[in-house]
């Protein structure tokens, strides 16, 4: 139960029923992260575009990558209703639940391309101990590793939004969907 007041998709009105429909539209689904928003429609809209921005717009990370860095932030961050909805479109991708269940155990643990592991290492260390965070451990791995700046500071902005949406998700209750958070729109 949500430690807040969620209006739902049927009693929604004028711009929170605008922004409902949008979803339904656009996602495919009206998930519980966007509904705990409910109480100020426009908070909705401004996290779903630097959402979109983020996780689909043009960038150098494939859309996997994006994916897998929200599992590991999630995973650190012990957020189940985000490790659950990005392993979900992990697993759109990898078509391995094994390996996706994995990645939440233990990225070390997974056998991943040196990138992806380096991206891994840079999620995690970037959650659980941003400060730790320096550039010859962390960044100069990824360059050598041929990751783009670019690249780099995409992998910054999807650690950086899981962790806020994490804290969202924690701070007010958020509880994961009957339906496991699959079925939205991934690609």
């Amino acid at each position: 139960m949500p430690y807040i007041e969620v209006i739902e998709h049927a009693q929604a009105e004028g711009k929170l029923k605008e922004v409902y429909d949008h979803l339904l539209e656009t996602r495919g689904k009206l998930a519980e992260v966007h509904k705990i928003q409910s109480l100020n429609p426009e908070s909705i809209m401004n996290h779903m575009d630097l959402y979109m921005t983020i996780m689909f717009g043009q960038s150098p990370l494939k859309r996997y990558q994006r994916e897998m860095i929200a599992v590991v932030v999630s995973a650190v961050n012990d957020c189940e209703y985000c490790q659950t909805h990005h392993g979900a479109a992990l697993n759109h991708f990898w078509k391995d639940e094994t390996k996706v269940q994995a990645l939440w155990n233990d990225y070390e643990k997974v056998e991943l391309k040196e990138v992806d592991l380096l991206l891994c290492r840079y999620a995690a260390g970037l959650t659980s101990a941003p400060s730790m965070v320096n550039e010859a451990e962390f960044i100069t791995p990824l360059k050598e590793a041929g990751i783009s700046e670019r690249a780099i500071l995409d992998a910054a902005l999807v650690i950086a939004y899981f962790n806020f949406v994490n804290r969202l998700v924690l701070g007010l209750g958020v509880q994961l969907e009957e339906d496991k958070g699959e079925g939205y729109k991934y690609d």
